[in-house]
């Protein structure tokens, strides 16, 4: 399974000394690995803006990582280390805008750091245990992803035909992924036949990424472009769709990678059960439904160019949102770490904060 990003003692595997975070340039992917060395925050808010890093779960591990680069270089600066940090936050959240699990991953280093401020700790002991912190928010992403999967892997058939949109796996994550990992699951059943893989324009998150990933697992995988996904559910067999999400309102309209919401009205159309997979740290509770999601609207190039050659004429008008809001009504289950939630998703979201609102997931000293 590829891997998205290491941290070890504030420096990357490659690397012998210094404070740096890698993260795998996929802009490159599939015809080159590449790793990005982030000495900086400001780096690593630059990577997710390029999407040098993507997916909102590895955004958020990127993100906590990021406020722990800040903290280090504040902390010869007593006086400004609390600035520092809280600058850091608004500018990694700033990045992206969709994705909670951004500004959820530097909510928790934020609050851990006014925390230990309150409690007069050295600033030299704030930094370490902000980063125990953050090895705590990646580490968790694994393991919670495994989770999923296994829960996930219960409602795949046999022979399972499916299909994907965009890219939520180990390359999305910390490891393992959420939709893609559950099909690894379900995959090691021996319960998968065949998974069909949007192209997802125009970065090709799909073809570039998806297929990419589970060639490297040796799972059976087929690309096919945005508009193939209705007819390749009504003449190739598809019976069970999944994706990630980026973030999910209380009602259970998810916003995903653009061209979730057809997908999810072709698989209605065809009687195919459409599924979502996400951890806990991706559903926004503050949200009574998926108006209130704020949709990335990105570059017009993105549509106008592919790595260089002209897709449409340069002056043309382009509409590029980076997300939809798929409603509630066409979602058969979201499966997360602690189970599969089902409709009416007002109640079992609403069970689901109850649940984590007794858990204190992270903890550091006093």
């Amino acid at each position: 399974m590829v891997e998205t990003m290491k941290w070890e003692r504030n420096r990357l595997v490659l690397l012998d000394q210094g404070s740096e975070m890698c993260i795998r340039d996929r802009t490159k992917l599939p015809l080159q690995v590449a790793w990005i060395v982030c000495r900086e925050y400001r780096r690593v808010v630059t990577a997710i803006k390029k999407l040098e890093v993507r997916g909102a779960p590895a955004i958020g591990a990127a993100a906590a990582f990021a406020m722990v680069l800040a903290a280090q270089e504040a902390a010869g600066d007593t006086f400004s280390f609390m600035t520092t940090l809280a600058t850091a936050r608004k500018e990694l959240n700033g990045a992206r805008p969709t994705a909670v699990n951004l500004s959820w991953a530097t909510g928790i280093l934020w609050e851990a750091a006014v925390s230990m401020e309150a409690k007069q700790m050295p600033v030299q002991a704030i930094v370490a245990e902000l980063e125990k912190v953050a090895c705590s928010i990646y580490e968790k992403d694994i393991a919670q992803n495994k989770r999923m999967g296994n829960y996930g892997a219960a409602i795949v058939p046999a022979n399972a035909v499916i299909l994907t949109h965009c890219n939520a796996g180990a390359l999305a994550t910390c490891g393992w992924g959420t939709a893609l990992g559950v099909i690894r699951s379900a995959c090691r059943e021996g319960k998968v036949k065949m998974v069909y893989s949007d192209e997802t324009r125009p970065l090709l998150q799909g073809s570039r990424l998806t297929a990419w990933e589970l060639l490297e697992d040796g799972i059976p995988v087929t690309t096919i472009t945005d508009n193939m996904a209705a007819w390749v559910m009504q003449t190739k067999g598809v019976n069970l769709v999944i994706t990630g999400a980026d973030r999910i309102a209380a009602n259970g309209d998810t916003a995903n990678k653009i061209g979730t919401y057809g997908v999810a009205l072709a698989a209605q159309a065809h009687g195919i059960p459409f599924y979502v997979a996400a951890p806990a740290g991706t559903f926004d509770f503050s949200l009574p439904d998926g108006s209130g999601i704020p949709i990335e609207e990105r570059a017009p190039q993105e549509v106008r160019s592919f790595q260089g050659s002209a897709s449409a004429p340069p002056t043309v008008p382009v509409f590029n949102p980076a997300f939809d809001v798929t409603p509630a009504k066409y979602i058969a289950g979201i499966i997360t770490e602690y189970g599969i939630l089902r409709p009416p998703f007002t109640q079992s979201i609403a069970k689901l904060k109850a649940v984590l609102a007794k858990e204190e997931p992270f903890k550091w000293k006093a």
